[in-house]
């Protein structure tokens, strides 16, 4: 029979030794875990993660020809031998030519190229016999490609006939580089700048035009215009591989740049006060800006020019196709060049 509980009693039994969540109570328990390791010490910190990551890359270095020391690297920050930042790779500018006249029409026109892609089991007619034969003497990667990787290549929208060829992106040269190189030449500057030209054909025209009657380049801004695509480099008939185009940043910044050098803006505009026969500044430096068919001349372009040109054209006519107008007017300046 249990024994009746003492008044004032808990009624609850003794403890007897240590429980679960009290530490212990004797010397072992009291003896702790030791001190906190290192943060980079324990596998879940990040600091672990980075010092586990470090070791090994350290052991592929080790495994791929020593680290960057032993390999000729630089070892400290700004000393002779510290490792290069990797360069950031540049977006792909290239253009692809799709369809069989296209190709052929672009090698013939020895636009450069790195590369002709032919489906698989394409027919072999005249232009894809005449496409190869020119890609092959022009020394081009020549590959064959399945069709659904030909249709990737050219777009959701283009006909490629089974071929394509792939333009890289157009190397531009700065206006005033090329400004030095002319000068350098010993010759008198002339120089063509789009305002507002988007026409692939117009510039490839203008490009022809500049190479018939002596300008010694062309320059477009960066942005608003068009640039030396496939199709501009056909319509120039081989002259963009003689004339090279400048791209300026700013074409407003570009053309105050060459007036401090001492040429002349003169833009094209069919309401300028100069007339272009007898033009008193055909022998001078000249920089001739030409705008978009139908705006003309930007504002800015029009406030920077030392003149507006315009060209002498029967009423019934509104205006000049801008590579037409471009052309006469370095006819006009080249006969006045040769007349002194």
């Amino acid at each position: 029979m249990a024994r009746p509980a003492r008044p004032g009693a808990s009624g609850k039994p003794k403890k007897k030794g240590p429980s679960v969540g009290t530490g212990g109570h004797n010397r072992r328990a009291l003896e702790g875990k030791g001190p906190t390791p290192k943060a980079e010490d324990r596998s879940w910190h990040v600091a672990g993660k980075r010092k586990a990551a470090k070791e090994r890359l350290e052991e592929a270095r080790e495994r791929h020809g020593g680290s960057s020391a032993s390999r000729g690297g630089r070892t400290g920050a700004g000393g002779a031998g510290a490792p290069r930042r990797p360069q950031r790779p540049k977006s792909d500018d290239s253009e692809i030519v799709t369809g069989r006249n296209s190709v052929v029409e672009a090698l013939r026109a020895k636009i450069p190229a790195s590369t002709l892609y032919l489906a698989s089991r394409i027919e072999m007619d005249d232009r894809v016999k005449e496409a190869l034969s020119l890609a092959t003497k022009r020394g081009l990667n020549v590959l064959e490609v399945m069709r659904p990787e030909l249709d990737r290549l050219s777009g959701p929208d283009a006909v490629h006939q089974g071929i394509a060829l792939k333009v890289p992106a157009y190397e531009y040269a700065h206006p005033l580089e090329l400004l030095d190189t002319i000068i350098a030449r010993g010759e008198n500057p002339l120089l063509v700048a789009l305002d507002g030209v988007t026409d692939p054909r117009n510039l490839g025209a203008i490009v022809r035009s500049a190479g018939a009657f002596g300008a010694q380049g062309i320059i477009v801004p960066q942005r608003r215009t068009v640039g030396m695509t496939a199709s501009a480099w056909k319509t120039s008939a081989g002259a963009a591989a003689r004339i090279p185009v400048a791209m300026a940043g700013n074409l407003t910044n570009t053309l105050k740049d060459l007036k401090a050098r001492g040429v002349f803006v003169l833009g094209l505009d069919g309401g300028g006060s100069v007339t272009l026969p007898g033009l008193p500044l055909a022998q001078e430096p000249i920089v001739l800006v030409v705008g978009n068919e139908g705006r003309g001349l930007s504002r800015l372009v029009t406030e920077t020019c030392d003149a507006v040109v315009s060209i002498p054209i029967e009423a019934a006519t509104e205006s000049l196709n801008a590579g037409i107008a471009v052309s006469v007017a370095l006819y006009e300046i080249a006969k006045l060049r040769a007349e002194k």
